[in-house]
């Protein structure tokens, strides 16, 4: 009886010396992401735990206006968001979900295909419209309304009519294969890789990480040269914002993909060690080696409402 009263005492003075203590003591980071970085993300939330035992890295991939508006209409938790583009922060999530945005990677649009697509020895940067515009075949993008990879397609279509001289090229390709139009840029992958479409308007990254052939476009209007913004900024549409109902103008960019930690994260600590962690060299070279180039410098929108942890990028790109 005094055996099992000292076992019984102990327990109660020591009640967490379980496995319980290490779960409650694990620190779970939620992170909403463009489906166009789910290779990388995975990749870095892996390495991440590897180094932070403590912590669980939970990702969830969708369109980045998807991903915006989980957090401002139906308010799902958050630590994180990663973008394909700034705009959706900047413009759906600053001031009233998050105070700053940084941009940090960049990427170009392509036209990919396998070599069993449909004219893939024909198929160049200068017929790629026309290839197209065939009535048998079938090519895929993603919906302008929930992903920036599908309204960059339509600014691709723009700067092609004015470059090839085209007039009516957008309205052609656009009104063709709505059928095969998908929420993200991944979603096309299965398409293609299932012979359901011949071609996909999508970014350089994805066609590397899967192993298509691509395309690339001249640089008047793959989004893909900063020095080329005049002309991309010459093209705009409208896309859904964050209020059902609501329609917000987008102009044409170079593609910047950005990130922001949500001013109510449940794990804000936490979640900016996971950005420390993915603006150092070993987080921007595992983007690197999936095909997304680091912007050089690192812009902050702004720079003065950025956590200090990660100001060391900033300074050092400015040269202070």
């Amino acid at each position: 009886m005094r055996y099992i009263l000292i076992l019984l005492s102990a327990f109660l003075l020591y009640p967490y010396n379980s496995n319980s203590q290490s779960a409650m003591k694990t620190k779970e980071l939620i992170i909403f992401h463009a489906g166009s970085v789910a290779v990388p993300m995975k990749q870095i939330a892996q390495e991440y735990e590897k180094r932070n035992p403590g912590t669980r890295v939970f990702l969830e991939s969708a369109g980045s206006l998807v991903c915006a508006r989980k957090v401002t209409e139906l308010q799902k938790p958050c630590d994180i968001i990663v973008s394909s583009d700034y705009f959706v922060i900047n413009e759906l999530l600053i001031p009233n979900y998050a105070s700053w945005g940084i941009r940090f990677a960049t990427n170009e649009i392509v036209v990919a295909y396998l070599d069993k697509s449909k004219y893939s020895k024909e198929i160049n940067s200068e017929n790629w419209m026309k290839i197209l515009q065939k009535s048998d075949v079938n090519y895929s993008r993603s919906d302008p309304d929930s992903d920036p990879c599908g309204y960059r397609a339509v600014f691709t279509f723009m700067l092609a009519e004015k470059y090839y001289k085209l007039p009516g090229l957008t309205e052609k390709l656009l009104s063709k294969n709505k059928e095969y139009i998908r929420p993200k840029e991944v979603d096309l992958v299965a398409l293609l890789e299932s012979n359901v479409i011949d071609y996909m308007i999508q970014y350089k990254s994805v066609a590397i990480q899967h192993g298509f052939k691509y395309i690339e476009l001249p640089h008047e209007i793959n989004l893909c040269d900063v020095t080329q913004n005049s002309k991309y900024s010459s093209v705009s549409t409208e896309v859904a914002g964050n209020k059902p109902g609501a329609k917000v103008a987008v102009k044409g960019d170079y593609i910047n993909y950005s990130l922001a930690i949500l001013d109510n994260a449940p794990q804000k600590a936490e979640a900016v060690k996971f950005v420390d962690f993915l603006l150092s060299p070993d987080g921007l070279n595992i983007f690197k080696k999936n095909g997304q180039e680091r912007i050089v410098p690192l812009i902050a929108d702004p720079v003065m409402k950025l956590p200090p942890e990660l100001l060391k990028y900033f300074v050092k790109a400015s040269g202070k």
